[in-house]
């Protein structure tokens, strides 16, 4: 059935009708979904700034808290973020932990798959015809081909980018926390308060370790807006998603329940961290002879064979065909 359906077309179309249906069906059905999901639902703390601004209360200090007010993707929302809140949640922790705090972020990112998934696929449909007037006719699975894969790497392009600077940013974490644990040793050691220990970290890993000055210092904010110290850590910990933070966090609430020394409790975990660096360290060492093997049959091993060898080829065939 379907051989006679890519041969029909194939017929009224030329060969890039199967390529032409799908993509009128594809315009057809976002026509057909775009109305209804642009639809925006009405927020009930929007219909509460409606009606303060009508009576008379809204205040400068709140016109600028309404930060989304002027972002342009805002009306397209219930199209370009999730509309379940466990899925919501779980995009925000992840453009979080890769540095994007907006938030707008997951707005942003969906609207940049569309968008990049949209333009290859143009892009990919443009080679597409221009592959066919040079080369005449090709088969119809190669033009599907070279028309939906640009469109599927531009749309998978952002989910790798935001991914990659993910890992980048908790390698980051992980590599300057056992020194940002020295320094916080240090710091109550010499009679600072817990608090103050964290601004100078964040102060002092600025330079060195970006990423990890950014969440000391989101800590130091909440805390002095008010909030509890031992939820702000565990924040911290979720946030971040190292298992080496997120230790460190239990470390610290345990000390404040029990009662215990922060100083000695920072002392032990701060030993630990060092050791869990050099061990790290002693595990790329070990690896890296094996890495290098592959590297040595490629670029070693030819040459060699055709150095030692290559004489010997040569002088036979010399033999032979004087022979």
């Amino acid at each position: 059935m379907f051989s006679n359906i890519n041969a029909l077309l194939v017929d009224s179309f030329g060969p890039l009708g199967p390529v032409f249906v799908v993509l009128a069906l594809g315009i057809l059905l976002m026509g057909f979904t775009l109305p209804t999901l642009l639809k925006k639902r009405v927020d009930p703390l929007d219909k509460i700034k409606v009606l303060r601004k009508a009576d008379g209360k809204s205040t400068a200090v709140e016109a600028l808290r309404r930060g989304d007010a002027a972002d342009k993707l805002e009306k397209y929302a219930a199209f370009l973020e999730p509309q379940d809140a466990e899925t919501m949640s779980a995009s925000r922790l992840k453009m979080l932990r890769a540095g994007y705090r907006e938030k707008n972020a997951v707005r942003m990112f969906h609207f940049a798959q569309f968008t990049l998934g949209i333009s290859f696929l143009i892009l990919g449909l443009g080679y597409t015809f221009l592959l066919k007037a040079q080369q005449g006719d090709l088969p119809t699975q190669t033009l599907m081909l070279y028309t939906i894969i640009p469109g599927a790497a531009g749309y998978y392009l952002p989910q790798y980018w935001v991914q990659r600077r993910l890992q980048m940013r908790q390698q980051e974490i992980i590599s300057g926390f056992a020194d940002a644990l020295d320094l916080m040793l240090v710091c109550v050691e010499a009679g600072q308060s817990l608090d103050q220990c964290i601004n100078r970290v964040a102060k002092e890993s600025r330079a060195g370790y970006p990423a990890l000055a950014d969440e000391f210092d989101m800590v130091a904010h909440e805390i002095k807006a008010g909030k509890e110290r031992v939820a702000v850590l565990k924040d911290m910990a979720e946030r971040v998603g190292v298992p080496d933070v997120a230790s460190f966090v239990t470390t610290l609430v345990q000390s404040a329940t029990f009662g215990t020394s922060i100083a000695e409790a920072l002392r032990v975990y701060s030993a630990e961290m060092r050791d869990k660096r050099v061990m790290r360290a002693e595990e790329k060492a070990n690896v890296l002879p094996t890495k290098l093997t592959l590297g040595t049959m490629l670029f070693t091993l030819p040459p060699l064979m055709i150095i030692l060898i290559g004489p010997s080829i040569h002088g036979i065939s010399t033999h032979l065909g004087g022979g």
